[in-house]
């Protein structure tokens, strides 16, 4: 009895056993399987997202306010990716998004309103009324400002409207390249001489700029009869009209001045420049006129890499020093196909120009193209590489000139005047190493060495000489070369005098009309050789 009940207890232990084991067993099993399930679909889960991020990520960005662009959380497993995902993953969105594209304007906003991004700045839309009395000078200013910070922008002028525009300065350095002023409408300079105050150098100056240009249909009128109406009285002359002599022997102290001005009040003696270019790179005007400034028209000064082309400038043969274009410090220089009438040098070139090339330009009223003039109150002097070619000179004073100052130092070198066409000029080529502006000059034995200067295929009238060469007796003109010169007098009120020249001495590569047989051939015996000092 006790035998049976030892086996059944052992016997129901066993069982026991082998229940709670299969049970163990069965636990573990679904916890396998509940744990295995639930990586999977975490892991589905973030392939999931990562699809949606790879193939809609652009529309998602701008359409989402910026949420898609955050990084995403990385999965929690470290297995590779499953069969089907078997694609590069997108990488994590850990660079700066990038900026939203602008909106474009809609329809019904209204004009006046310059819009955010725009890179063209109307002076309308800067409250400039046009109307030639109201001072638009602030909204000129304010849209520059606007301007300057936008890269290729442009500024209009519109056209059918004028702007009372007083002294201005649309300067950098800190501006944006490549800006464009686009004048089709007019800007006339005020006439009151509260505006100018004791006197400014300029009036319309742009001023350390890269890439600049000034181009359109519109006009530029500086109004300078209120300015010349009080000259010639305090105003240098240009001296060699010195070399003109009417028949009656009696010699114009200073030209006739326009019917005096009914506009108000006596300007400043110091008079201004119409338009001003300072210290840029590539500079280009096209397309405008300019006209009646104050005193010189156009004026670059330590610019490199101007271009100008058909433009005009405009005022009476008798204004005074309202020189064309002026150039100054500056190199790589184009002008071609401009018509310039004024009261001075069509073209002025003076001191630190080099590489200029001037050609297809029509100069008359005026003083000619001249370089110089050079070496004033005994400064240094350096011009080089200067070409002028395919002129049409008429009714001018001078045709292709160089003046220089007693007591000066430095070099004119490498000069071309080629191919110019004159029509009753007064002097069409001269040389004037003794050009003095004031009553009387002391006479100086330093001078500005002048040498490699051709003139070929001059040809046409003159009214008074043809060739004048007056050079220093210390340092005297070498290397000047005629060929191709043919000029004929025409009769008119002035003496007719023979070519002229002192210390010139060069090469006459043909017969010339009329026979210059003053230019003497080869080189000086002595020749004072420049110091360091004067060498450029």
């Amino acid at each position: 009895m006790g035998e049976i009940s030892f086996r059944s207890l052992t016997f129901m232990l066993l069982i026991a056993l082998l229940v709670w084991s299969s049970n163990f067993e069965a636990c573990m099993a679904r916890r396998g399987r509940h744990w295995r399930q639930s990586r999977a679909a975490s892991a589905s889960s973030v392939s999931k997202k990562k699809g949606k991020s790879s193939h809609g990520g652009g529309s998602s960005h701008h359409n989402s306010g910026g949420s898609s662009g955050s990084k995403p959380k990385s999965p929690s497993h470290n297995k590779a990716p499953s069969p089907s995902h078997n694609k590069a993953p997108s990488p994590p969105h850990n660079k700066a998004p990038s900026p939203p594209q602008l909106p474009k304007p809609r329809d019904d906003t209204p004009p006046s309103t310059p819009h955010k991004g725009s890179s063209s700045f109307n002076v309308l839309d800067f409250g400039a009324k046009g109307d030639g009395s109201t001072d638009d000078t602030k909204a000129f200013q304010a849209a520059w400002a606007a301007a300057c910070k936008v890269e290729a922008s442009q500024i209009i002028v519109p056209a059918a409207y004028k702007f009372l525009v007083g002294p201005i300065s649309f300067s950098g350095p800190y501006c944006q390249p490549n800006i464009l002023f686009q004048l089709d409408g007019t800007i006339i300079a005020p006439t009151d001489s509260k505006s100018w105050g004791k006197g400014l150098l300029q009036w319309l100056e742009f001023t350390k700029l890269r890439g600049i240009t000034v181009q359109g249909k519109g006009l530029i009128d500086g109004r300078g009869s209120s300015w010349w109406q009080d000259t010639p009285y305090g105003d240098p002359i240009d001296d060699d009209f010195k070399l003109i002599v009417p028949l009656n022997s009696t010699a114009q102290q200073h030209p006739p001045m326009p019917i005096r001005s009914e506009l108000s009040g006596k300007m400043p003696s110091i008079k201004p420049t119409a338009l001003r270019f300072y210290g840029s790179f590539n500079v280009t005007v096209t397309g405008i006129t300019i006209q009646n400034s104050p005193q010189c028209h156009l004026k670059f000064d330590n610019c490199a890499g101007v271009l100008v082309h058909d433009m005009s400038v405009s005022s009476p043969g008798n204004s005074p020093n309202t020189d064309g274009i002026h150039l100054q410090n500056s190199k790589q220089v184009l002008i071609h196909t401009t018509n310039l009438a004024c009261g001075d040098d069509c073209i002025s070139i003076q001191t630190g120009c080099s590489d200029v090339y001037v050609h297809n330009v029509n100069c008359g009223p005026g003083h000619g193209i001249s370089i110089g003039s050079l070496g004033r109150d005994n400064t240094k002097a350096c011009v080089s590489n200067i070409t002028v070619r395919d002129i049409i000179m008429h009714n001018t004073m001078n045709g292709v000139r160089v003046k220089t100052w007693q007591g000066g130092s430095g070099s004119v070198q490498g000069v071309l005047f080629s191919n110019i066409q004159v029509s009753e000029v007064q002097l069409p080529i001269v040389i004037d190493q003794f050009y003095c502006d004031k009553s009387q000059c002391k006479n100086q034995t330093s001078a500005v060495a002048l040498s490699g200067i051709t003139y070929e295929r001059i040809r046409g009238t003159y009214t008074v000489k043809p060739v004048h060469f007056a050079c220093s007796d210390s340092l005297p003109c070498v290397d000047v070369t005629l060929n191709g010169i043919e000029l004929k007098p025409v009769q008119e009120q002035y003496h007719m005098y023979e070519p002229f020249c002192w210390q010139t001495f060069g090469e006459l590569r043909t017969p010339t009309v009329p026979p210059i047989a003053c230019l003497q051939i080869g080189k000086p015996s002595s020749n004072r050789v420049n110091s360091d000092h004067d060498v450029c």
